[in-house]
């Protein structure tokens, strides 16, 4: 086996096995000892988190920071996946922020001439824009390793009428319209709850002996189905524009059920949480004439009186 095919498999090796002495990758590649502590100093140089461990029951461990095996992306392939990192520099925080960016540095850095030439022609002509917001999510990688490990965690939390703190177990976290939110069980209300991330003013680990809840099956698709709160549904029926259609298909979470019309109008017909009916008045209203409300009437209503508090409040 030649010495770079023999690095290789070796970077695979260790990144699998995490822990293991110089005689088990000897006697596996067939090589000496010495041979085998040459290689692992090249990788270490190369960039594997490599630490030794003295004593009998000692040896070398890798990191929890791995590094992966090189991956052959065609062009392509290649392209495709700078622009998808490329996009996420709209968001002011991410979860892995900073990794993100060494990430894409890297990828741009090791990429042949023509293909950065390419690349660089191709930033301003294609783009996935999304709303830029100031507002602070500091606890985005917090949040997910929660997630993640099924972990509760004590959260200092801003509300209308203060901050509260809430014991919480994470069951993921997503981005919509430039904000980031938290889907949660809130055990003080003992129920799921949707928290906006930037409205998290610190997070700690829980010390009050809460035993977290066993929620591997619920995740980000699923999660509202597994409420307490018995939530009483009407039909909503909604006319749109052009225009009303793709706000509707880009601002609305979840993705909107809408018939369409062949010139690009659609009607969306959906079914709704009574509780949910002031959002969607907002939401509405501010597609101005872009959207005709036509059921149901609780829906109509509102975005009545809505308007009614606005002209009160430019007619005085």
């Amino acid at each position: 086996m030649s010495k770079s095919k023999r690095l290789m498999e070796l970077m695979m090796t260790v990144n699998r096995m995490r822990k293991f002495t110089v005689k088990e990758l000897a006697d596996e590649f067939g090589v000496s000892s010495r041979t085998i502590l040459r290689d692992l100093q090249e990788l270490s140089e190369l960039g594997v988190p490599l630490y030794s461990e003295v004593g009998p029951h000692g040896g070398y461990q890798v990191l929890k920071e791995r590094i992966l095996p090189p991956i052959a992306f065609s062009e392509e392939e290649a392209v495709a996946m700078f622009f998808a990192s490329h996009a996420l520099r709209h968001y002011l925080f991410l979860p892995f922020e900073a990794e993100s960016s060494a990430a894409l540095q890297k990828f741009y850095y090791y990429m042949p001439g023509d293909v950065r030439d390419r690349i660089d022609q191709m930033k301003n002509r294609v783009d996935f824009l999304t709303h830029t917001r100031q507002q602070k999510s500091e606890f985005l990688g917090d949040l997910l390793d929660a997630s993640v490990q099924q972990q509760v965690v004590t959260i200092a939390y801003e509300t209308k009428n203060g901050s509260s703190n809430r014991d919480i177990q994470p069951v993921g976290i997503y981005a919509s319209n430039g904000f980031w939110y938290c889907p949660a069980y809130c055990f003080l209300r003992e129920d799921f709850r949707l928290f906006r991330c930037d409205r998290i003013l610190s997070i700690s680990n829980n010390h009050t002996g809460i035993e977290p809840l066993d929620h591997r099956h619920i995740h980000l698709g699923n999660w509202e189905d597994f409420g307490s709160e018995s939530l009483v549904y009407v039909r909503m029926s909604v006319e749109l524009s052009r225009e009303g259609v793709q706000r509707c298909e880009s601002e609305l979470w979840h993705a909107p059920h809408i018939d369409m019309d062949h010139d690009g109008t659609g009607i969306l017909n959906q079914d709704i949480p009574t509780k949910e009916i002031p959002y969607f008045a907002k939401f509405f209203i501010g597609l101005g004439n872009e959207a005709t409300v036509t059921e149901p009437k609780e829906l109509v209503d509102c975005m009545r009186g809505l308007l009614i508090e606005m002209m009160d409040k430019y007619t005085k």
